[in-house]
């Protein structure tokens, strides 16, 4: 990596759809080279994808908390199965296995307390290896690189 590839992906964060001569006008390198690199970058799997930035308001998604989830026992199968457990749940969009005093963070989004209140129960609380839920409600983000 140099200080191109380096604008590249700074680039790229910023507008993942700039158009590649946008992109090299950017950078200052040629349209052909800038186009190398970032198939390069994407080769080595730097870039992994592109993803798109919705409006959570459009979806009505009016609710947003931080879950962090105690497990009562520390084996990988009971992670494992945890982990499954939440895997096809839209509402759960983010899930870090973290150090401290419980071992997952979630993050949850839901239209509302109501909706949240039915992933909290039917969701969170049917797991079986789950022995301890704490929910932080977001009031307001001054930073969220998800909206």
């Amino acid at each position: 990596m140099d200080k191109f590839d380096e604008k590249i992906l700074q680039e790229l964060k910023s507008d993942g759809r700039i158009s590649n001569i946008k992109l090299s006008e950017r950078i200052g390198l040629s349209p052909s080279a800038t186009f190398r690199r970032v198939q390069e970058l994407e080769r080595k799997r730097v870039i992994k994808g592109y993803r798109v930035i919705l409006d959570p308001e459009q979806l009505q998604i009016g609710f947003v908390a931080f879950v962090t989830i105690g497990l009562s026992d520390h084996r990988r199968s009971s992670q494992l199965a945890f982990e499954q457990h939440v895997a096809n749940v839209p509402e759960v969009v983010e899930c870090h296995n973290v150090t401290g005093t419980h071992e997952y963070l979630l993050r949850v989004e839901a239209t509302d307390l109501k909706h949240f209140q039915r992933i909290h129960s039917n969701v969170l609380g049917e797991c079986p290896h789950v022995n301890a839920i704490t929910t932080m409600v977001v009031m307001e983000s001054s930073k969220d690189q998800h909206n």
